[in-house]
């Protein structure tokens, strides 16, 4: 049975990820119930062995590429490998959690009538020449590079989702996430923050692709699962897509250095060639986000890292 209480049960696929697991975390905190679908691909019970004990969450094994039959008042599908390494280790399979996964999540959504949460990527944007990038840039991607398994593959779910909204009256919300880091990143998924943070603290080299002078923008976690949450809860009226992200510029270079002295590690920076289709800049504009859900980034990129650093400190030593 659906709850027809003012506590909602929350569907949260991808939900012992790192940003699912943080999202699990502040819909119990709001009271919620949570049911996590995971089939800990990439996500890990680690993240979420802390919840175990709640009444309020359920954690169930399952990939999104099948059907899912649960009674739930909400869904947030977040299930997909989100780093290029993981991403590209099976791209098929990639392209099947996007696209087979956004087909199954909708038709559960469908069948309830109740709203659903796209978890879409900044990678929808490729390598753009348009920046800042807003919500009505169309993109520039390669439909048959190495990253085209993720890029392709959550451009066809947008798709999905908003084929759905104009066909069967589906309420939507579309986000498109920007680079996020913070707690619960897995130590090998290949990005900039966890490698170069792993790198610094074991005191080895830190690879810089390219001459560094690419340029992202980094999000804290738990600024992201805010707007995830005031998104949600706008009216039905507004589907997005809407830009998620810190628009806090920074190269690639400036990165590595900051992290170098946050750790206080003697590290010293490798430069290999840069990877195909890898974006040379990459920052939200945000606006929409402000003037609609009254969201801005708080975090600090300082203060953030050193919440991550500690993190991945306590995990390599060990003690998490």
């Amino acid at each position: 049975m659906r709850n027809y209480e003012a506590r909602k049960r929350i569907l949260v696929t991808g939900g012992a990820g790192f940003l699912g697991s943080h999202l699990c975390d502040r819909l119990l905190e709001r009271g919620d119930e949570v049911v996590c679908a995971d089939n800990l691909f990439t996500g890990s019970k680690r993240n979420i062995e802390h919840l175990h004990g709640n009444p309020r969450f359920e954690f169930v094994r399952h990939d999104v590429t099948f059907p899912l039959y649960l009674e739930v008042d909400e869904i947030y599908n977040l299930a997909c490998p989100a780093s290029p390494v993981h991403y590209q280790h099976d791209p098929v399979q990639t392209t099947k959690t996007s696209v087979h996964g956004a087909i199954n999540m909708l038709g559960l959504a469908k069948r309830l009538r109740c709203r659903i949460f796209q978890a879409s990527t900044s990678e929808v944007y490729g390598d753009p020449s348009v920046h800042p990038q807003t919500e009505g840039y169309w993109g520039n991607v390669n439909p048959i590079g190495i990253r085209s398994c993720y890029d392709e593959g959550k451009r066809c779910a947008e798709t999905l989702f908003f084929d759905y909204h104009r066909q069967h009256g589906l309420d939507i919300k579309v986000a498109r996430i920007f680079n996020t880091y913070g707690p619960r990143m897995h130590p090998n998924d290949g990005r900039v923050v966890s490698n170069f943070i792993v790198q610094a603290l074991q005191g080895n080299p830190i690879t810089i692709f390219g001459e560094g002078q690419q340029t992202r923008s980094f999000c804290y976690v738990d600024d992201l699962v805010e707007g995830f949450l005031r998104f949600m809860d706008t009216d039905a009226g507004f589907t997005g897509p809407m830009n998620l992200g810190n628009p806090g510029e920074f190269t690639i270079r400036q990165l590595a250095e900051k992290v170098i002295e946050l750790t206080g590690s003697k590290s010293t920076l490798e430069f290999k060639p840069l990877p195909s289709d890898d974006p040379l800049q990459r920052k939200p504009d945000i606006s929409l986000a402000q003037a609609k859900i009254n969201w801005t980034p708080e975090v600090q990129l300082e203060a953030g890292l050193k919440k991550t650093i500690a993190y991945f400190d306590s995990l390599l030593a060990g003690q998490i």
